[in-house]
């Protein structure tokens, strides 16, 4: 629907037909109106013109029908409006389970992917037809943003912060990506493709490259840090156990509770003294500056993996005493 007008990319995304849908709603609304009123305005200026300069109008005391209708039907139009919009947002927001993940960090004046597999892209991106796909995103610099019209999505890329977004591509294709939010001297030049394709194709371009996958990636800079000397599995270094860590209520030292996903353990590596894990010592430095977004990620990549030594067969430690269990992270 609409693919062939000249104002409207084509429809590549699950997404694209029902953002569509609305938007041609609200013009079809907008449109009705505007010309009702208009055409209201010319005909009653005509048949309620002063035809004398000595006529005085009727005066109108109010109708209580007409003022009830012109109240409710507004009403009634707002509210489905946002319900269906509501509805779009929480599908759009809500991605779906086992979808293929991807990292990405826009950086002036490009934007940098990293596949789970190891596979590392600039101003491209190779995802599968059919397949729900999932972007973490974030900034190394200024406020950025994700943008692919054929998909009907946009999200911002924030320094310090991730974001998530997803999509389900519908059919094969080449589809052009910008930055939809101003971001220096270069933003027009800040543009890439995605590459849609068949699933054999994408299986057969993921084994074409890559230097190791992001969780075995992470774990190199884990262990080039020295992060493993405080977070041993035996719970018996200075900082919290990371296996089963991912995703795991935390309780930290002011009584809070917090839950460890990608911002938390972010914030755990460039400032480490802000959430404390009950139990443990603000005793960890900031890697603030030390690791690249592209590590960082990587780094929650290999902590994302970690399971419980209990799902690999290994008594699970007790912690220190006075940990809280679950112990989080605060220094991988």
């Amino acid at each position: 629907m609409w693919s062939g007008f000249p104002l409207f990319p084509e429809q590549a995304s699950t997404m694209a037909g029902r953002v569509d849908a609305l938007y041609i709603a609200l013009l079809c609304v907008t449109a009705f109106f505007s010309v009702l009123i208009a055409c209201l305005v010319v005909g009653f200026a005509i048949r309620y013109r002063r035809r004398s300069p000595d006529e005085i109008g009727t005066p109108i005391h109010g109708n209580l029908t007409l003022e009830v209708v012109w109240t409710l039907v507004p009403l009634a139009i707002v509210f489905v409006v946002f319900l269906w919009g509501a509805e779009i947002f929480f599908s759009m927001a809500r991605v779906p389970p086992q979808a293929m993940e991807v990292y990405v960090v826009g950086k002036r004046w490009m934007w940098k992917a990293q596949h789970m597999s190891g596979q590392r892209e600039i101003n491209e991106l190779h995802v599968p037809v059919g397949i729900p796909v999932k972007l973490t995103l974030t900034s190394e610099d200024v406020i950025h943003s994700f943008y692919v019209p054929a998909f009907r999505i946009k999200k911002d890329a924030v320094p310090g912060r991730y974001a998530t977004l997803w999509f389900q591509a519908t059919r094969p294709g080449r589809y052009h990506l910008f930055c939809a939010e101003y971001c220096g001297t270069k933003h027009s030049g800040m543009i890439g493709w995605v590459e849609v394709m068949e699933p054999a194709a994408f299986q057969s371009w993921l084994t074409g490259g890559g230097s190791g996958s992001l969780a075995a990636e992470g774990q190199k800079i884990f262990q080039s840090l020295g992060c493993v000397s405080c977070h041993r599995a035996d719970a018996q270094g200075r900082g919290p156990r990371l296996e089963g860590l991912f995703g795991r209520p935390v309780i930290l030292a002011s009584g809070e509770q917090v839950v460890a996903d990608a911002d938390y353990i972010r914030e755990s590596i460039v400032t480490p003294a802000a959430k404390v894990v009950s139990g443990y010592q603000p005793v960890m430095p900031t890697y603030q500056g030390l690791v690249s977004e592209e590590g960082l990620m990587q780094l929650i990549a290999y902590i994302q993996s970690l399971e419980e030594p209990a799902a690999r067969g290994v008594p699970i430690a007790a912690a220190p005493a006075g940990a809280a269990a679950p112990a989080g992270a605060r220094q991988p």
